[in-house]
């Protein structure tokens, strides 16, 4: 069934990578949405990307046919259970269960190493996205994996006992388990744990701020913190999110969002800030400047698209249907989208969400044309070219 599945996702990226490569230029009814050069970045990485995915998912599926053929997990199975002997709890299955989980996160985290490194350092990097260091991207791989074993491990020792204590209903208190869990990790998650990977610091006082808070209080939206996250140490990938349960709920906006000018230098097109432009030697006919990143206007579009998500209860509508196939939750969510989208042109915010639509489109280098069963299995939000197409003419 894995190799199926694969084999399934491999025609789905055949078909998209044919349709980039048969797309080098930018098609008409973009002409007033992108320009050429900014069109071919964005094609050139997505052919890259397809490329990994390819090599990097059949390494995935070559690996786990050889652990399944050769009894990979039974073999460390039974290594667990040595170590659990030695570490004097003999055929105790929790100590076993925790020593296998622990271990097979670590040899995972450790094969998946390599394809990470060269993610990163080689394809982010060619295409002006990363922004972690070695140093960094270390630190960060060491405190992510130790914080997932301290959530994974009780979670998953919980799990074996209500299995082996539940009877022939087990699976209902398992069922009701994982639900309560779900919901525990929602809170848990935004305010415990993403603190300890990302610096989180409340959106200073100005007239984004205000903005923001009238457009939720016109909602009757239970804003209680705006907060920025330090997202440019890792990507220059921009985003912004709310999270929180019932009235305690929380905005946060990646500092990659906000508008600011760069200067392209060179013939190598080195990208360097605003600030950094009078240090340079570089020739001034040789510097190119360009804006990065959203104004004050089209964040508010991006966040009414987002409010409109709560507005419509689309957080609660999933987590409900999340139980039904991932295909069928594709598609619904893909409505959402759209129906966010008209949230934002009721909101009269349709023009300002068009415009940073297609300005992340652009800072992301996100390629806008898409074969449309590619797109319907892959793309919970739709594509940008969709998405404008439906939010029609501007306020």
């Amino acid at each position: 069934m894995s190799w199926l599945t694969y084999v399934w996702e491999t025609y789905l990226s055949y078909r998209q990578y044919k349709m980039c490569k048969a797309t080098p230029r930018v098609p008409p009814e973009l002409t007033a949405i992108t320009d050429q050069e900014t069109f071919s970045k964005a094609r050139l990485y997505q052919l890259d990307k397809m490329k990994f995915g390819f090599y990097s998912g059949l390494w995935n599926e070559l690996e786990t046919t050889v652990v399944l053929l050769f009894g990979g997990i039974a073999f460390f199975w039974r290594c667990c259970e040595g170590l659990a002997a030695t570490a004097g709890a003999p055929g105790h299955e929790l100590v076993v269960t925790s020593f296998f989980i622990f271990g097979g996160s670590l040899l995972s985290t450790l094969l998946d190493l390599p394809w990470s490194i060269y993610y990163t350092f080689v394809l982010e990097e060619r295409h002006g996205f990363n922004k972690q260091t070695p140093g960094f991207f270390a630190k960060d791989r060491v405190k992510k994996f130790f914080l997932m074993q301290l959530v994974i491990l009780p979670i998953a020792c919980g799990i074996v006992q209500i299995i082996k204590m539940g009877g022939d209903y087990f699976f209902i208190y398992l069922w009701f388990f994982t639900l309560i869990v779900s919901i525990l990790m929602s809170f848990i998650y935004s305010d415990f744990i993403a603190p300890l990977l990302d610096k989180f610091t409340p959106l200073p006082e100005g007239e984004l701020k205000t903005r923001i808070e009238e457009l939720a209080a016109s909602i009757n939206f239970p804003l209680k913190k705006l907060l920025v996250v330090e997202g440019s140490k890792r990507s220059s990938h921009s985003n912004a999110y709310f999270f929180g349960l019932f009235k305690e709920k929380k905005i946060v906006l990646f500092d990659t969002l906000f508008e600011k000018d760069v200067t392209t230098e060179g013939e190598n097109g080195e990208i360097v800030s605003e600030e950094e432009v009078s240090k340079s030697k570089v020739e001034p006919e040789k510097k190119q400047h360009k804006k990065t990143g959203c104004n004050n206007d089209e964040i508010l579009g991006v966040l009414a698209h987002e409010l409109g998500h709560w507005k419509l209860s689309h957080v609660i509508k999933n987590f409900v249907i999340g139980q039904l196939v991932d295909f069928l939750m594709t598609v619904l969510s893909r409505r959402f989208e759209f129906q966010a989208d008209a949230f934002a042109r009721r909101m009269h915010h349709a023009s300002f969400l068009r415009s940073a639509l297609i300005k992340l489109n652009r800072d992301n280098l996100s390629f806008p044309v898409y074969d449309w069963l590619y797109s319907s299995w892959h793309h919970s939000h739709p594509p940008v070219l969709e998405r404008v197409r439906a939010l029609g003419k501007f306020d």
